[in-house]
């Protein structure tokens, strides 16, 4: 069932009408065969994914829009609405269907479909069970589009990440996970909520696992430049780890807390995903903490796992990964994270 946009075939016998309204100059040449249209698709139209959705049209991000969930009538009714808004947003082709064939050709795929947790249902079952929806999921996804870029925001994002590469058959570069990237910012917002400062002037990164065993890089904290512990020491500022710790506590529990009082995360998960879109598929060359196949970064040597590191990105998708220098104790706390993610990972059979 596709459930396309508007058609300029209204007249008699299905007559193209936009023909007949606009006549061509003349001497024109045809247009260029360069490809610039930008195609993006959602999968999964729940919270979540009309965030997204719903992001990526108000920033322009896209010529094109696919929605693709397994629900025809909340699909539709998610389409009509972002459709009759038409009038209000840049001119964006909005198309939804139950059919994967809509993604045809999409530049960036992003995957939001996910099983809920059931009460009492263990952590690893429900893992089992979005394994299970993506084997569903990934494979038509690659082969509608063969050359698009997989950004995999469906939880636990790690492990569903790299699930996602092993069914793709996609390049490592093309396969990443939204990560700590949200992580971070409630991070930075934390940090300029103390400071009263610019959250944009804080450069700071949670990575590792998104999840208990994330790790928050203190030694490369910067406002405005001016590197936060150093200046604290050199000024002879004292203060506590605690405090810090404390700080990271928060950004773990800002999710939980979220959940517990409005029943689900949407507005900023959809920022963080927009601002990544925009990052690949502009070729920005922005720094993201995402989840990226970490072997071989910082002592992570494992097995093949992804976990969130501040990657370069670009149309190319992950162009490499920064060299941020690390502590001794932060390099130990990473690769603990990075042993988490594998201790569930091997059950999985992939």
């Amino acid at each position: 069932m596709q459930m396309n946009g508007s058609s300029s075939s209204l007249g008699p016998g299905g007559l193209d009408l936009a023909q007949s309204f606009f006549k061509p100059i003349q001497n024109g040449a045809p247009p260029s065969t360069t490809k610039r249209h930008t195609k993006i698709s959602v999968v999964g139209v729940g919270n979540v994914g009309m965030a997204i959705a719903q992001t990526i049209l108000t920033q322009d991000l896209a010529d094109e829009l696919a929605l693709m969930d397994a629900k025809p009538d909340m699909l539709r009714g998610e389409m009509l609405d972002l459709q009759h808004a038409a009038a209000f947003l840049p001119r964006t082709k909005i198309s939804a269907s139950a059919d994967y064939s809509v993604t045809v050709g999409s530049d960036l795929c992003i995957v939001t479909a996910g099983a809920r947790q059931i009460p009492g249902e263990s952590r690893l079952n429900l893992l089992q069970r979005n394994v299970a929806l993506l084997s569903d999921i990934i494979p038509p996804l690659a082969k509608h589009s063969p050359d698009s870029i997989l950004l995999i925001v469906s939880n636990p994002v790690d492990l569903l990440t790299y699930v996602s590469w092993k069914l793709s058959g996609f390049p490592t570069n093309r396969v990443i996970g939204s990560g700590t990237n949200l992580d971070s910012s409630r991070f930075r917002f934390l940090i300029a909520d103390h400071l009263d400062v610019n959250a944009q002037d804080v450069q700071a990164y949670i990575v590792g696992e998104h999840g208990d065993s994330s790790v928050a890089l203190w030694s490369s904290i910067s406002i405005g430049g001016v590197p936060v512990l150093s200046f604290l020491e050199k000024q002879q500022i004292a203060y506590e780890k605690h405090t810090l710790e404390n700080i990271h506590k928060e950004v773990i529990n800002s999710a939980y807390e979220v959940i517990n009082l409005k029943g689900y995360t949407s507005w900023a998960i959809g920022y963080s995903v927009a601002n990544l879109a925009r990052s690949l598929l502009r070729d920005q060359r922005k720094i993201h903490p995402v989840s990226v196949f970490a072997k071989g970064f910082y002592g992570i040597d494992c097995g093949d796992v992804f976990l969130s590191l501040p990657a370069h990105l670009g149309r190319g998708g992950v162009l490499g990964v920064t060299n941020i220098h690390l502590t001794d104790e932060e390099v130990e706390k990473l690769r603990k994270s990075a042993e988490t993610i594998l201790e569930v990972q091997n059950q999985l059979g992939f």
